[in-house]
């Protein structure tokens, strides 16, 4: 028998972005999507947004969610007004007590407060709460074997992803996996957002001290895993 959703994951704010690489301080973002999922998951809101990011978009990116240079160029909004417009609706949407949520949350939320630095957008002073079902996943069934990327944790979980790199079929795929996982382990999650959020800080804390050692005792000696949590 499936168990009831918990309260705190009625109404979540999903959020992705698809960028022009993966080092956060200088990846540019190229689209992005914020959505509002209902108790039954099912999209209540949705806001997306395609950016000129000001930037050639390299080959290897453009593979990876098919957007090009000339796309961009010609449909897509300065990136500054683009950055302002997104951080304001993350804003309003936990003005509106909705969590954040984000797959792997520290490169999405790096990232954009990279962005938000360069082009002179204020960033909120406190970005919270945030859940990130890829450290929940880890954390609750955490001997399980396979890839953690969205696309497998989504499939192990029944969830579908429409287009699989499409920022908004991301962001809803990750906040119907939250709402399962929240079912599956409602009677150990922290009912409150403010513990749930603070538990994860000490999750990835944790998670990632155990992949540096491993990664430490079978490949590289010097290796070194970022532990912070949801920004870095």
């Amino acid at each position: 028998m499936t168990s009831p959703l918990p309260l705190w994951a009625a109404n979540l704010a999903v959020f992705d972005t698809e960028t022009t690489g993966i080092d956060t301080s200088e990846a540019r973002i190229v689209s992005a999507t914020i959505a509002l999922l209902g108790a039954e998951d099912e999209v209540l809101e949705r806001y997306d947004w395609l950016l000129d990011p000001g930037v050639e978009i390299p080959a290897a990116a453009e593979r990876v969610h098919g957007i090009s240079t000339e796309i961009a160029r010609a449909s897509g909004i300065t990136a500054e007004v683009g950055v302002q417009q997104i951080v304001a609706q993350l804003a309003e949407m936990l003005e509106r007590g909705f969590p954040v949520v984000a797959y792997n949350a520290p490169f999405d939320l790096t990232l954009l407060r990279a962005e938000a630095a360069r082009h002179g957008v204020p960033w909120p002073a406190d970005l919270s709460p945030v859940i990130d079902p890829l450290i929940l996943d880890k954390q609750f069934d955490r001997y399980r074997k396979g890839k953690r990327t969205l696309e497998a944790v989504a499939a192990h979980h029944g969830v579908v992803i429409g287009t699989a790199h499409d920022a908004g079929d991301d962001a809803i795929a990750a906040g119907r996996v939250l709402q399962r996982i929240a079912r599956k382990y409602a009677d150990v999650i922290p009912g409150e957002l403010d513990e749930l959020h603070a538990a994860q800080v000490g999750w990835a804390a944790a998670q990632a001290a155990s992949f540096q050692d491993y990664m430490r005792r079978a490949r590289d000696p010097q290796f070194v895993a970022d532990g912070r949590w949801p920004l870095r």
